[in-house]
Formats: structure tokens, sequence, C-alpha cells
């Protein structure tokens, strides 16, 4: 799990990173839309997980290994189903087909605003 003040802060390098180094997926955990503490973060990290499914969708990989969820930091039980929801659906799609070198499990998650 990799925590970042916003999920602004996650790139599109970062994502495909992840994918190119053999994890089956990825997923990013940020504010509810419309409540980013840090205005415009989660909107426009939105718009680079959906970037990252379209150039997997191009290469012949499962856009679903990507995803984004927004929930608040006072969903702690709704965090813990998303994890289960996305273990779930990877094993579904099975190991990825992109051969890297780390199995290293990484998670981003967003840390909560001061």
């Amino acid at each position: 799990m990799i925590q970042v003040p916003c999920t602004g802060r996650v790139d599109i390098i970062h994502l495909l990173n992840a994918i190119e180094k053999g994890a089956d997926g990825v997923y990013v955990a940020g504010c509810l839309e419309g409540e980013c503490h840090y205005l415009t973060g989660n909107i426009k990290t939105r718009k680079k997980v959906d970037y990252v499914k379209k150039v997997l969708q191009e290469i012949g990989i499962e856009p679903e290994r990507v995803e984004m969820y927004n929930l608040s930091s006072a969903m702690g039980l709704r965090f813990a189903e998303i994890a289960r929801e996305m273990s779930d659906k990877i094993k579904a799609l099975g190991p990825t087909p992109v051969k890297g070198k780390s199995t290293e499990k990484i998670n981003v998650k967003e840390t909560e605003a001061a």
C-alpha cells in the first residue's frame, strides 16, 4: 500500500509501472467525488485511471485490472469490501499476462488531509 496526500499525486506512470512489473491488478482509493481536500485531485486521477484502462485494452490486457474507487475516510468497512471485490475480480481474471520481475503487492491509498 502506498499512501499519498491526494490521489491527484498518482500518475499514469505509477499505474503502468505496477502492471509492467507484474501486478495482477491495481486500484486507487480516493475521496468522494466533489469532496476532495485538494479540490480536483480525485477527478484528475479518475481521468488518468480511465486512460490507463484504454491503454491496457489497446495492448490486449483486461482493463478491469485497474480501477478507481471513491469513498470517505469514515468508510472503513467499504474499503475492506472494495479490497475483497477487487481481489475476487483479479482472481477471476487470472494472473497477469505481463511477466514482470516483481511479485510484490502494492496498494495506493490516499491519506486523510490534515
